[in-house]
């Protein structure tokens, strides 16, 4: 009568990693239920935080291709499934665990590749996407002035040049 409860349970879980860009996997031992629910509230509306059974989790993995993470299935397991900006999910995640020292990151996998949880530590000190982009966006913006700049220079030099030779050659003709 559980065999398909179970199957249902992996069939989502699986669907689950399928879908999300990135796992992260923590260890929740002595968190209250409100603190768990101020957890899934700092990681962001991209983000589902789920309390998952062991077994079940680790045979979803497995069959959603994610091998790197059965070592990490020991121990109360919760999963973060993160579908947007994972540097988002992972600042949440650290900055909660600072207030909560029973939170442990032991880690998870981002597009395929296994993260450690000192890996999702440097994620979440990353800036977001947004504002990577605005940087970027930023630099190129720089580069051209500096390049309008450098054309705009150019014409008024040889213009002052001129002048300057023009004036010399003046006081090389009065002067004889």
């Amino acid at each position: 009568m559980a065999r398909p409860d179970k199957a249902a349970a992996v069939a989502e879980l699986t669907e689950q990693f399928r879908n999300s860009s990135a796992a992260v996997l923590t260890e929740y031992r002595g968190l209250t239920v409100a603190q768990l629910k101020t957890l899934r509230r700092s990681l962001g509306e991209n983000a589902q935080y789920a309390v998952v059974k062991n077994t079940l989790t680790k045979i979803a993995a497995n069959e959603a291709g994610i091998t790197t993470l059965d070592d990490l299935f020991n121990g109360p397991t919760a999963v973060a499934f993160v579908t947007g900006d994972p540097v988002t999910s992972a600042k949440g995640l650290r900055d909660f665990a600072k207030d909560n020292p029973n939170l442990v990151i032991k880690g998870g996998v981002l597009d395929g590749k296994a993260l450690s949880a000192d890996e999702i530590k440097k994620l979440a000190d990353l800036e977001s996407r947004e504002v990577l982009l605005s940087k970027l966006a930023g630099a190129f913006k720089g580069k051209q002035s500096q390049t309008a700049q450098l054309f705009q220079a150019l014409p008024s030099k040889l213009v002052r040049t001129v002048d300057a030779l023009r004036a010399k050659q003046d006081e090389q003709g009065g002067a004889e």
